[in-house]
């Protein structure tokens, strides 16, 4: 875990997914009045540098919002997101990419909560620098999976949680479904997105199946298939996006665009895209 440092992915396929839904969800979240918590569980630095040497070693960024930010017949939703990442980028150039409590930042109000939690030194260290000191804002040098249990359930009865670790370890996945399942008995009516890599292992393929077990009031599966495994089968094909308690408005949205990100992104002539939800 310690390890894991998001800069050599940022800007990615998987950012684009996880970025265009978590927009969304938020978009959503301000269509009223009442204040929320959003709480990210790994958050990483909050931004990169598309021109480090990290980003740079496997270009990752070229084959994700690269794509994207030149073109100028986006649909609205992408539109959306793009013009967040231009926000970050004041220059006029794609230089910088903003991680998801960045994101977060530019759409939450002045009522609005963040409680960020990041255990790498280095990426805590830039987090704290970068969102610490500003108002709602709480930048912790801690598990996320053990911290949500304390910003559970805020007070105003609304919240966002962002789910997003590596994966790098098995643990990973056993440990989503456990803290899920524990932050839904606290507060069953938040709102919950859960971000996991399309790879060759059982546990991410068996993921969502989980996932819906823990959402009896409804759920919302998205995943993006960009990609052919190596000839090893490592590699990352794709990601999926899983919204526990979505916005009744998101499975229409994202139909709307998961076909026109498959020609877009797709790096391969079976790159193709799943939809599904159960509603509420």
């Amino acid at each position: 875990m310690l390890a894991y440092r998001h800069a050599f992915h940022a800007g990615n396929h998987a950012d684009v997914l996880k970025h265009l839904v978590l927009v969304q969800v938020l978009r959503y979240m301000n269509g009223k009045d009442k204040p929320y918590r959003y709480v990210d569980t790994h958050a990483g630095a909050g931004g990169y540098s598309l021109e480090g040497r990290y980003a740079q070693k496997k270009g990752e960024y070229e084959r994700g919002i690269a794509l994207l930010w030149e073109r100028d017949d986006l649909p609205e939703p992408l539109a959306d997101y793009v013009s967040l990442v231009r926000q970050f980028n004041p220059q006029g150039a794609l230089e910088q990419y903003p991680g998801s409590p960045a994101i977060a930042q530019m759409l939450l109000r002045p009522t609005d909560q963040m409680r960020l939690f990041e255990l790498h030194p280095t990426e805590h260290r830039i987090l704290d620098a970068y969102l610490g000191k500003q108002r709602g804002v709480e930048v912790r040098h801690a598990d996320g999976f053990d911290g949500l249990k304390g910003t559970l359930p805020p007070t105003t009865r609304r919240g966002v949680v962002l789910m997003d670790p590596s994966y790098e370890g098995n643990g990973d996945y056993g440990k989503v479904i456990a803290s899920l399942r524990d932050a839904l008995q606290r507060f069953a009516e938040g709102v919950y997105v859960i971000w996991y890599p399309q790879v060759q292992k059982v546990e991410a393929a068996e993921l969502p199946r989980r996932l819906e077990a823990l959402a009896p009031k409804g759920w919302l599966h998205a995943r993006l298939t960009v990609a052919k495994p190596d000839s090893l089968g490592f590699g990352l094909a794709g990601s999926g996006m899983f919204v526990i308690n979505p916005p009744y408005t998101l499975h229409d949205t994202l139909a709307g665009v998961l076909p026109w990100l498959v020609e877009v992104l797709g790096q391969y002539d079976g790159a193709n895209y799943l939809l599904d939800q159960r509603p509420a």
